[in-house]
């Protein structure tokens, strides 16, 4: 089978270092990928929300499936392109369609649907440019720190937590007026503040059925201690040490089962990945936002840890046998941590050489922000690349990857070195 993986991430670079182990791939391709992926599978220059150019792509070299690793693509209906084109209805898509994909796409929206599932989540109320005065009087009724996030998609950091009312009225004023978020914040949904532990719970589901992956515990913030500006993420640990099988039990029975039986009862179609962002508030889960797609860089410390064959796994996704499945994983724990330009999450420079990368030894190499110039391997994004080391303990896995990232080089290079300093 010819199959295709849309991304350029750490996250399709994973995806695609498990395909390619599943004797059911003949051929990989990803678009437009990175450094990483062009060591394993065949790189195509193409945009993810170029959706005629993927259509080609798909029908000139015979790909039967196609798995989508970031939220745009999928937020801009992917999934309905594909179902709507009689020859590529066929096709196995791993995504939701666009009205799933509104989970992710609209903050406002997965707080409707938790709410109308009865599924624990935060208190909220959602403001507009003609409202925003609204949404100061609704502030001036809650309890500092006050949680402002944009609506719309932010690429992660349209989220902000303030201590101070007069800053947040002054960052709503931004969000909402003066478009800090641009499109993303023309809605801004004003939570209550849950205090507690984060984790990320992930779920493949067929539509019907559903597998429920390892969870991951990720380090957003830039800063040591987690302090200063929000990133794309800094490193994950998977699996989380408080989730023991009772909380586990409470998350299945009062948030999966009821987030998959509710896009059942309103007839959309989701076959692909739901990221729960999860909070334990005490001893209670509650959810702190959707995602549709495998989160970054958790995929790096989850997907190794799966011992299926992926492949297999999406084809049992596109029949809706995901019930027949036993998942098999790797008990140990295994650890990510994120190397990133320095700058980010601000600006940054590109087209720094990396070196080092050939030395690594007893660790996975995951690129994330990669390309080649020529035989070269330099930097092409804010986070740049992940190593994700097994052990029995995450203390020691974490040991492993730091001991490798010394091995690295290129101008600049910055990572946290506390991570797992929350967990027991």
């Amino acid at each position: 089978m010819n199959i295709l993986v849309l991304g350029s991430g750490g996250r399709e670079h994973t995806f695609a270092y498990k395909i390619v182990q599943s004797p059911l791939c003949d051929n990989l391709f990803v678009a437009p990928g990175n450094a990483g992926t062009a060591a394993i599978a065949t790189n195509i220059p193409i945009s993810v929300t170029d959706f005629d150019a993927v259509r080609d792509l798909v029908l000139k070299e015979n790909i039967e499936m196609v798995v989508v690793g970031p939220e745009d693509p999928l937020v801009q209906g992917i999934s309905d392109y594909f179902a709507e084109d009689t020859q590529l209805k066929n096709i196995v898509v791993i995504g939701p369609s666009k009205e799933g994909a509104q989970l992710e796409g609209s903050k406002e929206y997965a707080k409707e649907f938790l709410f109308r599932h009865h599924i624990p989540t935060a208190a909220y109320q959602s403001f507009t440019a003609a409202t925003v005065e609204d949404g100061k009087q609704f502030l001036e009724t809650l309890n500092p720190p006050y949680v402002l996030k944009a609506d719309g998609l932010a690429a992660g950091k349209g989220v902000l937590i303030l201590q101070d009312i007069k800053e947040a009225k002054t960052e709503l004023e931004n969000m909402l007026t003066n478009k800090k978020f641009g499109a993303a914040s023309e809605k801004v949904v004003i939570e209550e503040f849950l205090d507690g532990i984060e984790l990320s719970v992930f779920v493949l589901t067929d539509g019907k059925n559903y597998l429920t992956l390892p969870t991951a515990k990720d380090y957003k913030r830039i800063g040591e201690g987690d302090t200063g500006l929000n990133t794309g993420g800094m490193g994950a640990i998977s699996p989380v040490p408080f989730a023991d099988k009772a909380f586990m039990n409470k998350i299945e029975e009062q948030i999966i089962k009821p987030t998959v039986d509710g896009l059942v009862k309103e007839n959309i179609d989701y076959k692909g990945f739901i990221f729960i962002g999860l909070i334990k508030v005490g001893n209670d889960p509650k959810v702190i936002e959707y995602n549709v797609r495998m989160g970054d860089p958790e995929t790096e410390a989850v997907l190794p840890r799966i011992q299926n064959d992926l492949v297999q796994l999406f084809r049992h996704v596109g029949d809706q046998s995901l019930d027949s499945v036993d998942l098999e994983l790797d008990d140990r724990s295994a650890t990510t941590v994120m190397t990133v330009s320095g700058g980010y999450p601000e600006s940054y420079e590109k087209g720094k050489e990396i070196t080092g990368i050939d030395t690594i030894s007893d660790s996975i190499v995951f690129h994330a922000g990669t390309k080649l110039e020529g035989d070269t391997v330099v930097t092409n994004g804010g986070r740049v690349i992940a190593i994700t080391s097994f052990d029995e303990d995450f203390r020691q896995a974490l040991k492993k990857s730091y001991q490798n990232i010394e091995k690295l080089h290129f101008d600049k290079m910055y990572y946290r070195k506390d991570l797992g300093f929350d967990l027991a």
